[in-house]
């Protein structure tokens, strides 16, 4: 299903609802779809006077750590059964104020952090996980249930899933998108990110959201890093032949590609984005623990306990040498474009695991803006995306140069 922002919102539920009832029973994306708020939604916008905006009738799914107002706020929890919020969070408001429709709650690892799996099943095998923990948003965004969905990561969270599915995921520079309404997780890291199925979307967004217009690109060609990581030899045959061919494809199209062996304080990122996760993790679900324990899932005790764990000298250099590795990271690119690197070690899993982040979680503690590029395919033509990287606050001019990737290759995309 495709929706353009100027085409009826009422025709535009009604397709999105005639593809979730054909297809979500086996894909379960979606935990609460609401027909009845859309549809007044999209009617009130197509009447005369309604008022429009860059994402007029344009149907959203949420994640289910994000609030809507008057629609059931799970979190995936038991904890939160029967909750439901007052107000929108102030990015569901952003989006309703552009114009768009809010459609329902998609499925999600348990308060997007650990315990419960979602149930949601990747579109391209159902056998297959779309990624955690925004599952369920991926999956109606590579489904075709929706062209625009919420996600949020604090370590791999939609940057990953995008690559499983095989959709565009965006996750922003830390802070650029409010986060109020949102369940928090690890202060440092948490970022609300969307999916879509093309470029020209993902930028509308950025601009809803606010984000700085991009510079020009210039009329030199595009200079990108190639960065394998230090985790290459935990990737997969087809996960690095995937990633190679689309290296070698971008430099067959007039790209410019440059090897980069190391990065400022890389290798001790995701030990540091760990102790920083779990001390910030204890504290976002002390009162949880402490106040409802019964309830709360054992992965989410392990993580109060971490205040004992990672002792404050521990958290202290684990911030220190993150920062240092911002500033180190952004002089050591200076003069490229972006750095492409691995979304994930190759195709999803089998099962509902959300999958591993080590490929993500350093550029979550860098605070740079993310996009996955489903450019690739591995072993039965599954989905492997990889990810193109960019400084701090150079998110829409990350997206132009995403595009200028994207047109350079054309349809002719490689596959591993």
């Amino acid at each position: 299903m495709v929706q353009s922002a100027y085409s009826s919102a009422t025709a535009n539920v009604h397709a999105a609802l005639q593809r979730i009832a054909a297809r979500d029973a086996r894909v379960r994306a979606w935990l609460h779809v609401d027909d009845v708020g859309a549809l007044a939604s999209a009617q009130a916008l197509d009447a005369p006077g309604g008022a429009k905006g860059p994402l007029a009738g344009l149907c959203v799914g949420v994640k289910d750590v994000i609030a809507v107002a008057g629609l059931p706020l799970t979190h995936n929890s038991p904890l939160f059964t029967g909750f439901v919020p007052s107000e929108d969070a102030a990015c569901v408001a952003t989006l309703r104020a552009a114009g768009a429709v809010i459609l329902g709650k998609t499925d999600t690892t348990e308060f997007a952090a650990a315990g419960r799996n979602a149930v949601s099943a990747n579109p391209h095998d159902l056998t297959r996980t779309p990624g955690g923990s925004s599952a369920g948003s991926a999956a109606a965004v590579a489904d075709g249930h929706v062209p625009l969905a919420l996600a949020t990561q604090t370590g791999g969270s939609t940057i990953r899933p995008a690559s499983f599915c095989g959709i565009h995921g965006f996750k922003p520079t830390w802070g650029l998108v409010s986060r109020e309404g949102v369940k928090m997780y690890a202060n440092s890291l948490d970022t609300v990110g969307w999916y879509t199925r093309d470029l020209d979307l993902c930028d509308k967004v950025c601009a809803v959201f606010g984000l700085a217009e991009a510079a020009p690109l210039g009329p030199q060609p595009l200079r990108i890093g190639v960065f394998r990581t230090p985790w290459w030899d935990e990737m997969t045959p087809g996960g690095k032949a995937a990633f190679d061919g689309v290296a070698a494809a971008m430099a067959r199209a007039g790209v410019v590609m440059v090897d980069i062996a190391v990065l400022p304080e890389f290798e001790h990122l995701n030990d540091d984005h760990r102790a920083i996760l779990f001390r910030e993790g204890a504290a976002a679900f002390l009162g949880l623990a402490r106040s409802r324990p019964g309830l709360l899932h054992a992965d989410f005790h392990l993580r109060v306990d971490a205040l004992a764990s990672y002792p404050d000298a521990r958290l202290r250099e684990a911030h220190d040498r993150a920062a240092a590795a911002r500033a180190g990271f952004e002089r050591a690119i200076a003069g490229l474009d972006a750095v492409l690197a691995p979304s994930a070690p190759g195709i999803a899993p089998l099962g509902r695991s959300p999958g591993e982040p080590k490929f993500n979680q350093p550029w979550t503690l860098l605070h740079a803006p993310v996009v996955n590029l489903p450019l690739a395919q591995g072993e039965g033509g599954m989905p492997i995306g990889v990810s193109l990287v960019a400084p701090r606050y150079a998110d829409r001019r990350l997206v132009a140069a995403a595009r200028e990737i994207e047109e350079r290759l054309g349809a002719a995309r490689p596959s591993a």
